[in-house]
Formats: C-alpha cells, structure tokens, sequence
C-alpha cells in the first residue's frame, strides 16, 4: 500500500482538529458528561471510523480495509480492558467527577504521540529485521498465557505507580489540592505541580505501557505503517466517552481478560507462522524460508477477533446476570461510584 505524503499530512492536520474540537469545544467546561451526549460523541466516533475504513476500500481495495477493521477492533478491545486501569487511577487520586474528562484527554493526547513514535520504531525493525515477527510473536503470546492465568482478578490490585510519576512526586514540589484544570500553580514564591499533573502523566505513561502489547498485535494484523498509526488514532477518539458511557458495564465483563488472551495468542500463533513462511535466521531450517507455515488471511483473523469479541461480550453479560453483587464483585473487583450515583 502507497500512501502519499500529503495523505500523511491531511491525516495529521485532520487528527489535531478532531482532538483540538473535542479538547477546546466538547471539554470547554468542566463537567460531567451525561450519557446522551457520551452516545452522541462516541456514535460519531465510531461512524468516522467506519467511513474511513470505506474509504481505505475505495482507494486501496478490500484487503487494506480488512486489515483496517481488524486492526481497529484489536486496538478497540484492548483500550476497552485499558478503561478498567484508568477507573482505578482515577479513584486512587480521587479526581473529581467534572475533571476527569479533562484529564482523560490530555493523557490520551499523550498517548497518541508516543504511540506514534512507537510505531514508527516498530515499522522500521520490521522493514530492517523480518526476525522482529518472532519476538512480536512470541511476545504475545507470553503476555496472552499471562492474562489468562490473571483472569478476572480484582483489578484494583493491579496498578501500581510507576517510575515515570514516583520520579516527579519526588522532584517537584506538589500542591495536595485541585486548582480546576491547571497544571502548574505559584504559591508564594514557589511553583507547585496540582494533583491535575500528575494524574495526566500517570495516564500517559501508563497508556505506553499498554502499547507493549497493542502494538505489536496490530503489527501481527498488518505491516503498514499507516494503517496501523489511524487504527490506533480511531481507537484512541471516543476512549473518553466510553469511559463515562459503560463504566458500570466493564464490572459485568467478567470474562473479558480470557477473550483477549485468545486474541493475543491468535495473533501471536499467526506472527510466529509469518515469521516462519520468510524465516532468515540460519539456526532455523538453515536460514531458508519454511514452506508449510501458513499465512493466516486477514479475512480469517477478522472473522476469529469478530466472533471472539462476541462470545465474551454474550457469556459475560450472561454469566454476570446470574450473580448476585457480592459474585461480581468477587469477579471483577468492588462496585465503582457511579454505579451508586
């Protein structure tokens, strides 16, 4: 797939409109979004994805767009389990119910950069190393037999804060109260970091760290760097949204780690074939490529994420319907605040 220069730039300049309209017009004012104008935002969000994944098939044909929707829907699904470690965060700095819209979308225009970065260092070990499918490959599917043992553990547990805030907790001197969405206040004579700061780089940062498998998943879906980048940004637009909208439905996908562990391990089976059909490495078959190790075609991997992501959503929302609280609880970790609002 060819994509010119200019696709590059009008994908660039239309993404910071997108994110600049939703940051400075739908975020203008501090608030909690209702559920109406969540469905509204997110239902647009996802229309233009669609619509650009027809536009891939009227450019580029049907195998980019396949590889498009698959990759959205990889991306999609593992930001979905992400929103579970954000709920978390949020409550650990007890950030306000009107400022967290705010927060979530700096911390996911964050993460759109060194997503962004990361893909371009991806894209470049695969063009330069064609081993780099082994390691993606087997990567995965360490990371897949790792959620599955995890299962639905209580994911309050799970976070845990990392190096990247503890080193500017202990560097900066930080303000214990909120000063609405500033980042940055001068108290006397002394600038102070607000709780706002730090609640943005945990989100960032913590998001990179979720790239580590996204983005080697959708590397296993398709090589372009492209289609790989706006699969990321599609995913990313509305995450925010989705955080307000199914808060309360994510503690009823209890079976969701185990849905994403077999994904994780499809794509991770499938790199490891890839890597194997145009295998290099002289200590493997003598450097030659393996001929019986098939390619899985991208239909068949659309097919596999559309029905995995189905099952889990149908056996989940049934299995959680038949628990009683405390069972869903048990399942998936305490009740969160706006279940009780």
């Amino acid at each position: 797939m060819d994509v010119p220069t200019w696709v590059w730039i009008a994908t660039a300049v239309v993404t910071l409109v997108v994110f600049t309209f939703d940051l400075v017009v739908i975020g203008r004012k501090p608030h909690e979004p209702t559920m109406r104008e969540c469905a509204t935002y997110l239902s647009i969000y996802v229309g233009l994805a669609v619509l650009f994944g027809l536009g891939v098939w009227y450019a580029a044909g049907g195998t980019p767009a396949l590889e498009f929707f698959s990759g959205w829907l990889v991306e999609y699904s593992l930001s979905i389990d992400n929103l579970f470690i954000f709920i978390i965060i949020m409550a650990k700095f007890a950030v306000p119910r009107e400022l967290q819209q705010y927060a979530l979308m700096i911390g996911i225009v964050m993460a759109l950069v060194m997503r962004a970065i990361f893909i371009a260092v991806g894209a470049t070990a695969i063009n330069n190393f064609s081993w780099v499918f082994y390691l993606f490959g087997l990567f995965l599917v360490y990371t897949a037999v790792k959620l599955a043992k995890e299962g639905a553990e209580d994911e309050d547990d799970e976070f845990e804060e990392n190096r990247v805030v503890a080193f500017i907790e202990r560097r900066f001197p930080a303000t214990s109260e909120w000063h609405g969405e500033s980042l940055v206040v001068k108290q006397g004579a002394q600038r102070m970091i607000t709780p706002m700061f730090i609640v943005i780089i945990t989100l960032g940062t913590t998001d990179l760290l979720f790239a580590l498998d996204s983005i080697p998943a959708i590397f296993g879906i398709t090589k372009e760097p492209y289609l790989v980048l706006t699969a990321n940004i599609f995913a990313l637009m509305g995450l925010r949204q989705l955080y307000f909208l199914i808060g309360g439905l994510l503690e009823r996908l209890i079976y969701l780690s185990y849905g994403l562990a077999f994904l994780l391990a499809f794509i991770g089976v499938k790199l490891i074939l890839h890597a194997m059909h145009e295998n290099e490495l002289s200590f493997i078959n003598g450097g030659h490529h393996i001929s019986w190790a098939p390619d899985i075609p991208i239909w068949l991997s659309l097919v596999v994420i559309l029905a995995t992501l189905a099952v889990t959503a149908v056996l989940s929302l049934w299995a959680s319907s038949r628990m009683s609280p405390e069972e869903q609880d048990a399942a998936t970790g305490p009740r969160r605040d706006w279940e009780d609002d």
